[in-house]
């Protein structure tokens, strides 16, 4: 038995120690990852791009693809994108697809600072200059001097203040920088931003704006195969052959992140979390109202950290909600009211300070959100001034003009009923027990009384 259990357990020994063999000897799989830029370029974006592209490097993929259909977006987002890249020790390929797609304004800087940079068929790239200062017709260059030959071959400035220019010559020298560091072309980079200019793809790959074109995810892999970039300052020689590419899409959090980042969901989570807290604040004890409205301005807090929010904005809303609060609890026939719907509709519209495509509020929620508050204001003012035509019906006021009954005869003070109550009253002319009386004034716990005649004039 003691021989059979040693030998049993030799045999187990060496099945173990053949199976760790073969495992170790086998290369693990090849695999790269696919990423999807779709839509306008925000902070959800640059999230979904940094925690997958430190996931690729992580779990030793061999390459990262971004593919991209986007009209541009927030710049902050866009450099940190392009940090992500230029720092990553995984290869990655920007390709603008599918066909008809689009990597306009930061779309162009991200296909630039790829290693790799591949377009699609009937696709194109550029418009690259900063939104917040594009849009406007340039000015026409001053006449130069008849003999001054240099300074008239030397280009005509920028239009407009010299933050415009600090901000373009910014953006020239980020995209040319990323062109000489990749071998692109540079000059036609600096046009993108100068000129708005844009190219489709097969111009692009003429002008060694990118490297090459592939109408899918199969050719872009071919043509990929053997070619020879370099990563962190080391050259290396992409083997895509049998290469198996995961599509990984956004999760919850990037998900969540980009709902509560658009302008427009922030800008309504800011709303509900003003007015709940208001109307708990208001009336203590709701709970529900000021649990969602804590909820929701953190959560557009959280959110307006992430977006290029003009404080002036955020200033003349709040302003705007406290005076059509303060024209509730402080009449002023209207005045606080008008200006608060106006503070608050200027704030609404300057609220998101930039013009990046996909991140402005809709002027239509903006003139929806306003006239509901108007409407809400309207209905206070209404309210006030129902109150203030209704008769007063508590307090000494209530009482003048009430009717009381004599309980004695008396010509100077005595005792009446009046409401269910016995009252001290004084009276100007006699009267005598149960006659009807009416009330003319009240002097702290004494009543004036008249008999209904006197008091009716008679």
């Amino acid at each position: 038995m003691t021989s059979t259990s040693r030998l049993l357990r030799y045999g187990l020994f060496i099945v173990l120690a053949l199976a760790a063999l073969a495992s170790a000897q086998t290369p693990p799989e090849r695999f790269g990852v696919r990423l999807d830029i779709l839509g306008a370029i925000g902070p959800a974006t640059s999230d979904y791009i940094h925690r997958n592209l430190n996931h690729a490097a992580e779990e030793g993929a061999h390459l990262v693809i971004l593919r991209m259909d986007t009209p541009g977006g927030l710049d902050l987002a866009m450099r940190d994108i392009i940090r992500d890249i230029l720092a990553s020790p995984v290869p990655v390929v920007a390709w603008v697809a599918p066909n008809g797609a689009r990597a306009a304004s930061a779309g162009t800087y991200i296909l630039y600072a790829s290693h790799v940079a591949a377009m699609a068929p009937a696709t194109n790239l550029g418009a690259a200059t900063p939104v917040q200062i594009g849009g406007e017709n340039p000015l026409p260059a001053p006449e130069e001097p008849a003999g001054d030959k240099e300074k008239a071959k030397e280009p005509a400035p920028p239009s407009g203040d010299a933050m415009r220019h600090k901000v373009v010559n910014d953006a020239v020298a980020y995209i040319r920088g990323l062109a000489r560091l990749r071998d692109r072309n540079a000059d036609w980079a600096e046009k993108a931003v100068r000129e708005a200019a844009s190219l489709e793809s097969t111009q692009a790959l003429e002008l060694n704006v990118i490297d090459l074109l592939a109408t899918d995810q199969d050719e872009l892999l071919a043509k990929l195969h053997g070619r020879k970039i370099e990563v962190l300052g080391e050259e290396r020689t992409l083997d895509t052959e049998n290469l198996r590419i995961e599509a990984m899409a956004p999760d919850w959090r990037a998900r969540l992140l980009a709902v509560i980042t658009d302008p427009n969901v922030a800008y309504i989570l800011m709303i509900i979390g003003i007015y709940g807290l208001i109307l708990e604040f208001s009336n203590p004890g709701t709970i529900v109202a000021g649990v969602v409205g804590a909820i929701c301005l953190i959560l557009a807090l959280f959110a307006f950290q992430a977006l290029p929010i003009n404080y002036a904005g955020v200033g003349l809303i709040l302003l705007g909600i406290a005076l059509m609060v303060g024209e509730a609890f402080t009449p002023s026939f209207g005045a606080l009211g008008v200006g608060g719907v106006v503070a608050f509709t200027i704030g609404s519209v300057i609220l998101i300070d930039t013009d990046s495509p996909g991140f402005g509020i809709d002027p239509a929620l903006i003139g929806a959100v306003a006239l509901a508050s108007a409407l809400l204001f309207g209905f206070l003012l209404h309210l006030f001034f129902r109150a203030r035509r209704r008769p007063v019906v508590s307090g000494a006021e209530a009482l003048v003009g009430a009717d009381a009954v004599a309980m004695e005869d008396f010509t100077d003070t005595g005792h009446v009923r009046l409401r269910g109550e016995i009252w001290r009253a004084r009276t100007p002319s006699p009267v005598h027990k149960g006659q009807q009386l009416r009330v003319t004034r009240v002097d702290g716990l004494t009543v004036e009384v008249k008999p209904h005649t006197e008091a009716n004039g008679g």
